[in-house]
C-alpha cells in the first residue's frame, strides 16, 4: 500500500545566541528569545552559518527537516521555518500570526507574512548557494507535496489563532502538519496546548506534529517541552514536560535527548475525513495552496507488516508536581549556564523561603535521577559545579550540601521557633546552614543616623511613630540583603572552595502585587523561583513536599501564621503577622490579582464583579472598602516592581514590570474618579435594600 509514514518530533533545550550549542543539540535530536539581538546582522549571519552545517551534516540526509531562524527578505525581517531535504531547501515559510501579548513582543522584531497563498523567490546567501547549488528558493505561504502525502507547516502562535492555517490547509488536502513552538510553562496550562492540537485533528482529520522549546532560554520563562504527535483527535505520542535533558529519548539512550517517533497510516486520515460531510463540503470550495513538489516518499512501497501506533492517554502533572519540577529545571539551567558554584538562600523559617529551599532540593533530586539514568551532560555539569572531576551525585541530600547554602539571619525580633524551623529543614534537605545575628549591624546603621541627626527612632510599641516603625523594619530587611550577597561571594572562599553563589529571592506573586516587601531587601536577589507562584499554591506545594520528600520539618512551618518578624516580640512571641500588616488575606490577594490582570478590571470593574462573587460574605460597602484598600496599596507600591528580581513566570496575573505587566509606577493613588463611581454604586445598592 505504501501509506505507513514515520514521523518524529523533539523538545530542544536551546539557549539564545548559543549558536554552537544549539547546532549540536539540533544534530542530536534555534535559541528562541534573542529579543533585540534580532536587530543585529550578526544574528542573521550566524543563523545561516548554522543552517549551512545542518545542510552538510550526514545526520540530516534522507529526512525532511524543519528548523526555525530569522530571515531577511527584501529588507524585511521574518520569523521563518526553513524546510530542507538532502542539502536542498524546499521552502522558507514565514510566520503569519505573530505572538504579541503577555511575554511576547514579536512585532517588535518581525513582520507577519500577509500574502496568503503567495510565493516569491528568495535569493540565498552565498554560503548556502555553495551547499545547495541553487541561487533562489520558494519563500511564502505554500505546502509540500511528496510522492505519497502533503505536508504543511504552522508556527507556534498560529496554532492559537482563531483562523489557524491548519484549518484551510487541511481542507486543501494537507495530511501532515508540523508546528515548531516556543510555548512557556504556566501552572495548569499544559492541557490547553494538548487540547488545541487534538482539536485541530479532530475537526479536520490529519496528523499533527508539535515540537516545543524546552528549558531556560536565558530569561524569566521556562519552556516546558511536551512535544506530541496527534492523529484524528487523539494523542499517539507524548513527550515529557519537565526534564534536565538538553534535547529531551525514547529511542537513543546513548544521547540525552527525547525524540518522539510514531508510525501512522495515512489511510486512517483519509477514512476519517471521508465521513465528515461538513468538512468535505468546505473542502470542495477551498482556495488551493501553492504546492512545492518534492521527489521523495515518506512511506515504503510494501508496508503491510509495519506496525502503527495506537492512541494513548495523556498524563498531566498536578500543580504541586509542576511547582516541584518546572522551577527546579529552570534553576538547574540557570546554575549550569551561569557557571556558578551553587545557591545561597536567606532561610527565615517561613513558607516562602522554605518552599524555595524545597525547589532547590527537588532540583537535586532531578540531577541525581538524571545521572542514574545515564545522562552524561548532567553528570559533567554537576562535576564542574562542585569542582570534582570524579564526583557522581547519587544522594540528593549529599548533593544539596555541596551546592546549596542556607542562612538564618536572626535579630532581636526573631523568635526561637522560626530559628528552629529553619535549622531543622536545612538538616532534612542537607543544605550547608549558617546561623548569624544582624543586631550589631542594625545598631551600627541606626547609630550613624542618631549621631548625624541627634534623634533615635523607636518602634511603635515603644512610643515611636509609624514612620519610625517602618524605617526600623526596613533597616533590618536591607541589611539582610547586603549580608546575603556578602556571604554568597565569600562563603565558599572561607571554606576553601572555589566559586561564588547565586542569591535566591523568595517573594511570592501575591506579596509582589501588593508591594508587601521592602525595596532592596532579601526579595532583591539574582533570581527568584517562586516569584510567579501564589501563596495558596505554595502552601499546597509544601504539603506535597511533606508527603513526597518526607520533610517533616515543614509541618510546623505550614501551620504557623506568616510573619516578617521585623517588630519587637511580645513576651517572647511573634505579634506581627503578614495578613494583619497587609490589611487583606492571601486568598483575597489572589482574587484581586486575577481580576486586575486576567480579567482586565480597574477599581470600578473589580468592585462590580466582587459584589456578586462575595455577596454571601460581604456587603457592597465592605467590598468597596476592600477594593479601595487594594488599589491604594498596589499603586503606592508599584514602583517596587521596577526592580523586582527576575522570577520564574508561572502565573498569568504576575505583576512583573519587565515586559509582562506594563503599567505606570507613579500613580495618583487617590483614584478619586474611580472611587467616586464605586461610592455612587454603593449608595444605589443600599437604597434598594
Amino acid at each position: 500500500m505504501g501509506r505507513a509514514v514515520t514521523v518524529a518530533t523533539c523538545a530542544l533545550n536551546q539557549w539564545a545566541l548559543d549558536f554552537e550549542g544549539n547546532l549540536e543539540r539540533i544534530l542530536r535530536s534555534d535559541g528562541y528569545g534573542c529579543s533585540d539581538h534580532f536587530y543585529e546582522s550578526d544574528t542573521l549571519l550566524h543563523s545561516f552559518q548554522v543552517l549551512e552545517k545542518l545542510l552538510e551534516s550526514p545526520t540530516t540526509q534522507d529526512i525532511i527537516c524543519d528548523v526555525g531562524m530569522p530571515v531577511l527578505h527584501r529588507n524585511v525581517r521574518y520569523n521563518c521555518r526553513v524546510i530542507f531535504l538532502n542539502k536542498k531547501i524546499l521552502l522558507i515559510r514565514p510566520k503569519i500570526s505573530l505572538a504579541n501579548a503577555g511575554n511576547y513582543r514579536e512585532l517588535r522584531w518581525f513582520t507577519p507574512w500577509s500574502k496568503a497563498r503567495h510565493v516569491e523567490e528568495y535569493f540565498l546567501p552565498r554560503i548556502i548557494q555553495e551547499v545547495t547549488g541553487r541561487e533562489t528558493v520558494p519563500f511564502g505561504d505554500a505546502v509540500l507535496a511528496t510522492k505519497d502525502t502533503c505536508l504543511g507547516a504552522e508556527i507556534c502562535e498560529e496554532l492559537w489563532a482563531p483562523n489557524s492555517p491548519h484549518i484551510e490547509m487541511g481542507l486543501d488536502g494537507v495530511e501532515i502538519f508540523t508546528n515548531s513552538s516556543g510555548s512557556h510553562h504556566v501552572l495548569r496550562k499544559a492541557h490547553a496546548r494538548v487540547d488545541l492540537v487534538n482539536s485541530a485533528t479532530a475537526k479536520n482529520g490529519g496528523i499533527y506534529i508539535l515540537a516545543n522549546q524546552k528549558g531556560c532560554d536565558g530569561d524569566r520563562l521556562y519552556y516546558d517541552g511536551c512535544a506530541m504527535i496527534s492523529m484524528n483527535g487523539e494523542t499517539v505520542a507524548q513527550g515529557s514536560q519537565f526534564s534536565l535533558d538538553d534535547v529531551s529519548d525514547l529511542m537513543l539512550k546513548a544521547f540525552p535527548q527525547e525524540v518522539l517517533v510514531a508510525t501512522l497510516d495515512l489511510e486512517d486520515v483519509q477514512s476519517y475525513r471521508a465521513e465528515i460531510s461538513s468538512r468535505n463540503l468546505a473542502a470542495s470550495k477551498v482556495n488551493p495552496y501553492p504546492r512545492i513538489k518534492v521527489n521523495f516518499a515518506l512511506s515504503c512501497p510494501d508496508d503491510l507488516a509495519v506496525p502503527t501506533c495506537m492512541p494513548i492517554q495523556w498524563r498531566h502533572h498536578s500543580p504541586e508536581e509542576e511547582i516541584s519540577l518546572g522551577p527546579a529545571c529552570w534553576l538547574w539551567d540557570y546554575l549550569r549556564r551561569s557557571k556558578q558554584a551553587g545557591f545561597l538562600l536567606p532561610l527565615s523559617g517561613g513558607i516562602d523561603s522554605s518552599a524555595t529551599a524545597c525547589i532547590v532540593y527537588s532540583m537535586c533530586h532531578q540531577v541525581c535521577l538524571a545521572v542514574k539514568n545515564g545522562n552524561a551532560d548532567v553528570l559533567a555539569d554537576a562535576r564542574r559545579i562542585v569542582n570534582d572531576d570524579t564526583y557522581i551525585p547519587e544522594d540528593p541530600h549529599e548533593f544539596c550540601r555541596r551546592v546549596f547554602t542556607t542562612c538564618y539571619m536572626a535579630s532581636e525580633n526573631s523568635s526561637q521557633d522560626t530559628c528552629n524551623r529553619a535549622k531543622l529543614l536545612a538538616e532534612q534537605i542537607g543544605s550547608y546552614h549558617i546561623n548569624l545575628n544582624i543586631d550589631a549591624a542594625v545598631k551600627a546603621v541606626v547609630g550613624i543616623f542618631s549621631v548625624v541627626t541627634g534623634r533615635t527612632p523607636r518602634f511603635s510599641v515603644y512610643g515611636g511613630s509609624s514612620r519610625e516603625n517602618l524605617a526600623l523594619q526596613n533597616v533590618q530587611a536591607r541589611i539582610r540583603m547586603v549580608l546575603a550577597y556578602l556571604f554568597a561571594q565569600l562563603t565558599l572562599w572561607a571554606r576553601g572552595m572555589p566559586g561564588g553563589l547565586l542569591v535566591l529571592g523568595s517573594a511570592n506573586v501575591d506579596e509582589s502585587l501588593r508591594g508587601y516587601l521592602t525595596k532592596y531587601d532579601c526579595s532583591s536577589a539574582d533570581i527568584n523561583p517562586i516569584g510567579g507562584i501564589s501563596k495558596t499554591d505554595l502552601k499546597n506545594f509544601i504539603q506535597y513536599c511533606i508527603e513526597n520528600f518526607q520533610l517533616t520539618a515543614l509541618r510546623s512551618i505550614v501551620s504557623a501564621p506568616p510573619t516578617a518578624e521585623l517588630e519587637p516580640l511580645v513576651d517572647g512571641q511573634v505579634a506581627q503577622t503578614d495578613e494583619a500588616d497587609m490589611g487583606m488575606t492571601y486568598a483575597e490577594l489572589s482574587i484581586y490579582g486575577k481580576l486586575r490582570k486576567i480579567a482586565k478590571a480597574g477599581p470600578y470593574s473589580m468592585f462590580c464583579k466582587l459584589i456578586n462573587i462575595w455577596k454571601e460574605i460581604c456587603t457592597p460597602r465592605e467590598v468597596a472598602s476592600k477594593v479601595k484598600h487594594f488599589f491604594r496599596m498596589y499603586s503606592v507600591n508599584r514602583h517596587k516592581m521596577t526592580i523586582l528580581t527576575p522570577s520564574y513566570h508561572a502565573e498569568n496575573y504576575s505583576p512583573d514590570d519587565n515586559r509582562f505587566d506594563l503599567r505606570p509606577f507613579l500613580y495618583n493613588t487617590s483614584w478619586s474618579w474611580q472611587f467616586r463611581c464605586i461610592d455612587k454604586q454603593v449608595s444605589k445598592l443600599e437604597k434598594k435594600e
